[in-house]
């Protein structure tokens, strides 16, 4: 195995019985990206000297825990002090932040090696779109916005990346890459120092290649209950199954794989409940673009008023309420939406998960695309935690992802449910093999 193929968890573990410095793992990170960025191009800002300069500081130091010497890439809408900040705009370019974001800056105190920026759709909402390929096939869009994060922890350059997501920008370029990826309880990472887009939805996202390299972020940002949520056995896990009022969207691939891997659960005893999606609930994929859409009619008013001429026409369009949003419609939207996450989790009683697809089938072909977010806005919506699994595959071995989702402030349980599934699941196909 080289390491550069190591997850966070193996390669911290090494460390902490003297068996691998940060040194050497964030030098394998860089020579992987060295041979592979020129197809992928999944980094916006990289300074390969500063991250050694990082690494070899971390191996003089004591550890200050599990991700001690680990390098971790970061979404370019996050703010670094030692790295550009473009947010893939124009209106950016060269832009230095001067200081780490909240996330950026709890991963450095913890010891981690900030190895470079990834590409985003430009402001991670719309307008230009990333350079990015899909690691499992180039012709194929990794999904987005955090498209560099998801590719790059695919293809083995980095073992943890940041994302954010609005709409589906964690969970979507994971499900696409076959990674694991998270988005968290809404607010609990605080989003201070990076580009908002929609504040009652923006949440800071997370990306790994295991179960245990997501339970190390949680740890990380003090997420994770002490002592961990207890679980049933697996022959009395009880999860729930929810195709959403969306299911005919899905592709059948992606239909058909969703029902094997229930099958496979229930064969190894687990106990599977049909969840039932209220029909005054149907439209909550519109309401949750009402309240995105809504957070654009500001979110660029800065670089309006100081750069028109190279604001991109989508963020002007934004900015003019190209929806035509009206009070009224925003307080019924945002109320509608209140009563749907009550009901979602009432709902949840006596469950540990529910089960879904993260997306609708495969990434589609092409470069400017980012996938439809179909299966990930709703869980957005109601500011509740996801983690998709990458379980799901088309006939082809394309990823498509099995998408787990708890209650607000349960982010730890799905960690632990998603561990105890690993191995009932196919977890075993990467882009290298």
């Amino acid at each position: 195995m080289h390491l550069w193929q190591l997850t966070a968890t193996q390669a911290s573990q090494r460390m902490a019985r003297g068996e691998l410095t940060s040194l050497a793992y964030t030098a394998a990170c860089l020579e992987r990206i060295a041979a592979r960025e020129p197809a992928l191009q999944a980094w916006a800002h990289l300074d390969p000297e500063a991250a050694l300069a990082q690494a070899r500081a971390r191996d003089q130091v004591p550890r200050r825990g599990p991700l001690h010497g680990i390098p971790v890439g970061f979404k370019d809408v996050i703010r670094t002090r030692d790295l550009p900040t473009s947010f893939n705009s124009p209106l950016y370019t060269g832009h230095q932040a001067g200081e780490d974001a909240h996330s950026v800056a709890v991963l450095r105190s913890l010891g981690a090696v900030v190895l470079g920026k990834t590409q985003t759709l430009e402001f991670a909402c719309g307008g230009q779109f990333p350079p990015t390929r899909n690691p499992w096939n180039l012709s194929r869009t990794p999904g987005g916005s955090s498209s560099g994060s998801g590719a790059a922890v695919a293809d083995g350059m980095v073992p943890l990346a940041l994302g954010t997501q609005t709409g589906g920008s964690t969970i979507r370029p994971a499900a696409f890459c076959g990674v694991y990826g998270m988005k968290p309880t809404w607010g609990r990472i605080p989003f201070d120092g990076i580009k908002s887009f929609a504040p009652h939805l923006d949440t800071v996202g997370l990306f790994a290649r295991s179960a245990d390299d997501l339970r190390l972020l949680l740890q990380a940002y003090a997420l994770c209950d002490q002592p961990a949520p207890e679980l049933a056995p697996l022959g009395e896990l009880r999860l729930g199954v929810c195709r959403t009022p969306l299911w005919d969207q899905a592709e059948p691939q992606a239909q058909a794989a969703f029902e094997v891997a229930l099958q496979q659960l229930g064969q190894a005893g687990v106990r599977l409940k049909e969840l039932a999606w209220a029909d005054e609930h149907a439209n909550i994929n519109v309401w949750q673009d009402d309240i995105m859409q809504d957070g654009g009619r500001s979110a660029f008013w800065q670089e309006m008023l100081a750069q028109p001429d190279q604001l991109h026409a989508d963020f002007k369009a934004k900015l003019n309420n190209h929806l035509g949003l009206t009070p009224e419609r925003m307080r019924a939207s945002l109320d509608a939406v209140a009563r749907a996450r009550m009901a979602f989790e009432q709902s949840m009683d006596g469950l540990d998960a529910v089960l879904t697809l993260s997306a609708p089938g495969v990434a589609p072909l092409g470069l400017q695309t980012q996938g439809m977010a179909t299966f990930n806005r709703l869980w957005t919506a109601l500011q509740v935690p996801c983690l998709s699994i990458p379980a799901l595959w088309s006939p082809d071995g394309l990823p498509m992802g099995l998408q787990l989702v708890s209650r607000r402030y349960e982010d730890h349980r799905l960690v632990e449910v998603a561990e105890r599934l690993a191995p009932l699941l196919d977890l075993r196909k990467t882009p290298w093999n």
